[in-house]
């Protein structure tokens, strides 16, 4: 099982996150909400753990967040905030249950095994991301536009993502710069105005309908058809 867990305060981080390696479960740890909503939009996890104090985007935001993304990974409220209009804004948020500090770890774990195997017996879910006939499935790795499979590296497929899930906004070099690519831009380098290229060569170039547009001197929108 993979668990990402985002949570502010190192030590109790640091805590669980040894406690669940000890199951034999891959865990990643995330300190704020932006991170956090990073990580669980570019990776899969079967769940999600979530305090609510959190800095950048809190935790209900974060929840909302994941969900208007159409992310469907089980989500556990990990926070000192038990008063029950905590716990109805937690649920209303879409998380899937909700446990109060301080927490016996034992019951942290029982939990976190009743929500992967709701999810699993649930049968898989499509994590499908659209625009057009544009589809890019994030549970397959997997982009197709009018039916047909494209093949992507691994940093095209997270560019494309980027884009899409931006569709409709124009987004800077240092936008994809820092989203995708998780470094300050530098303005002396194309690297990025090269992958667009690469990426428009796939998904552009042989259909009538191009989907990347440059923006002059702003950066770069995919929107449909005009």
């Amino acid at each position: 099982m993979k668990v990402l867990i985002v949570e502010d305060e190192p030590k109790l981080a640091a805590f669980v996150k040894k406690g669940l390696e000890e199951q034999s479960w891959e865990v990643d740890v995330a300190f704020d909400g932006q991170m956090g909503s990073s990580l669980a939009l570019s990776n899969h996890y079967d769940v999600i753990v979530l305090d609510v104090n959190l800095p950048k985007i809190n935790g209900f935001e974060l929840a909302n967040l994941l969900r208007r993304e159409n992310l469907r990974t089980p989500i556990l409220m990990l926070t000192a905030l038990g008063t029950i209009n905590d716990k109805i804004s937690g649920f209303d948020a879409g998380a899937d249950d909700y446990l109060v500090k301080p927490f016996e770890f034992q019951e942290l774990i029982v939990r976190l095994r009743a929500l992967q195997k709701r999810n699993s017996e649930s049968g898989p879910v499509t994590n499908l991301l659209k625009i057009a006939d544009l589809e890019l499935d994030l549970n397959e790795r997997i982009a197709r536009r009018g039916g047909n499979r494209i093949e992507l590296t691994a940093k095209e497929f997270g560019l494309l993502e980027y884009f899409i899930r931006n569709k409709g906004r124009v987004v800077s070099r240092v936008d994809i710069a820092e989203k995708v690519w998780d470094i300050h831009f530098d303005t002396g380098t194309n690297t990025i105005d090269v992958y667009v290229n690469f990426l428009r060569k796939k998904i552009d170039k042989e259909f009538e309908h191009k989907l990347i547009h440059t923006v002059v001197g702003m950066g770069y929108i995919m929107k449909e058809f005009q």
